[in-house]
């Protein structure tokens, strides 16, 4: 079932891009936006399928996965590996954008004709000025039921802390509630399965649109930022498998393996959200114990976006060098640290990569206008940060089960 499903979106990217082609070098400018309109519906769909079950799943699994286990000083011990792992690659993805971007200077091969001032328009309306109030209202929930509403990662994880955490010392009096989240939490992904099926026409939608709006035609004028940019996620996948290597060694085969689906869907949708599902699924399969995947898993999504890491230092950077602004290295490893603050709980929703590169550009006096530059060619690039991203996260759980001994031999998968 799994290899057919990866099948389907294999084709469904193809005859995508095709379909979009064909719409953009034969369609009028106007039949071409109604085109787009319509057929990215059918990613809108998909999408906002697997949104309805992020937060409960979010929840439920990361209530259950600490009760499961135990204590606060398990907890502690587990979550600090993890933050450990989570703060090493985020400086090590910032780190590789920040080297790529002084040695390669891609901005200086942007076209300033080629600007996107009507998506800039668009993301605009969605960022506001970083300030340390605007950061604490992003992380510390008001109310649990908006941060539930409103899909909010990173306020879901801490209410879902505490909410684990004080069930945990609650001990056999809290035990009932945990075993009706634990129901809440199969069910939900079980409901996966049933959404994982439309994803071929999701990826359909999604391709064909961008295509038809954007046409092949666009990597001619960006091919020599798009490349570095592809060398630089190469070389932190690289990097990451190697370490990952160094800890599971061997198992490493059997993780790509188990992975390959969500990273497919992850790639062609653009969202980490739209795997979440499949991934907790996955890396149980792989021999991940729940409650470890159940506490990593939802952390990693709000602290440990690799491929949006690497990206936003090599945008910012870039879009200075197209605009002829020389900034000292003590100037990069400060906006460095800013985007490891701002850019918590960023995960699944495409392009927040951008809206965190507009804020950035504004604190350091890059003109914000520049992001408009990079939009044309953002949609491919955030394919692979957003499948970065998966493996990233992938790796994080599998590595933290590994260091508490909690990884066992895989569960066997239908064909």
């Amino acid at each position: 079932m799994k290899n057919k499903l990866t099948i389907s979106i294999l084709i469904a990217m193809f005859l995508g891009i095709v379909a979009g082609y064909i719409v953009h070098e034969t369609a009028s400018p106007e039949s071409i936006g109604t085109f787009a309109k319509s057929i990215k519906l059918l990613g809108t769909i998909f999408i906002r399928l697997v949104k309805t079950i992020i937060a409960p799943l979010v929840f439920t699994t990361l209530v259950v996965g600490i009760a499961k286990l135990g204590d606060l000083k398990t907890v502690g011990r587990v979550g600090g590996k993890a933050m450990l792992w989570f703060i090493s690659a985020s400086l090590v993805s910032l780190l590789v954008g920040m080297v790529l971007v002084n040695f390669f200077k891609p901005g200086s091969y942007i076209d300033l004709s080629q600007a996107d001032n009507a998506g800039l328009k668009d993301l605009m309306g969605k960022t506001t000025e970083f300030s340390l109030q605007k950061f604490i209202e992003h992380v510390v929930p008001s109310s649990a039921f908006d941060a539930l509403a409103t899909n909010e990662i990173l306020q879901i994880v801490v209410f879902s802390i505490f909410f684990g955490v004080a069930a945990a010392n609650l001990g056999e009096y809290s035990k009932p509630v945990i075993k009706a989240l634990d129901v809440v939490a199969h069910i939900i992904l079980k409901i996966v399965g049933y959404v994982m099926n439309f994803a071929p026409f999701g990826v359909f939608g999604t391709l064909a649109a961008v295509v038809a709006e954007k046409g092949l035609g666009i990597f001619n004028f960006y091919f020599i930022y798009f490349g570095y940019f592809v060398m630089g996620i190469t070389i932190l996948w690289i990097i990451l498998s190697t370490a990952g290597f160094l800890i599971l060694g061997k198992r490493m085969k059997s993780l790509f393996q188990h992975i390959a689906n969500p990273l497919l869907v992850a790639f062609s949708t653009t969202s980490s959200e739209a795997v979440f599902p499949k991934l907790t699924e996955e890396l149980e399969r792989f021999g991940c114990k729940n409650k470890i995947v159940s506490f990593i898993l939802p952390l990693g999504y709000s602290f440990n976006l690799d491929g949006s890491m690497m990206y936003m230092t090599f945008a910012s950077l870039a879009i200075a060098q197209a605009y002829g602004i020389n900034m000292p290295i003590g100037e990069q490893l400060t906006m460095l640290l800013v985007l490891m603050l701002t850019s918590k709980g960023i995960a699944g929703v495409p392009r927040a990569s951008l809206i965190i590169v507009l804020a950035t550009c504004a604190m350091f006096k890059i003109p914000p206008e520049g992001v408009a530059l990079i939009l044309p060619i953002d949609h491919f690039c955030d394919m692979f940060r957003t499948g970065t991203n998966v493996l990233g996260n992938a790796l994080a759980t599998s590595v933290v089960s590994k260091w508490e001994g909690e990884l066992n031999e895989p569960a066997a998968t239908a064909a």
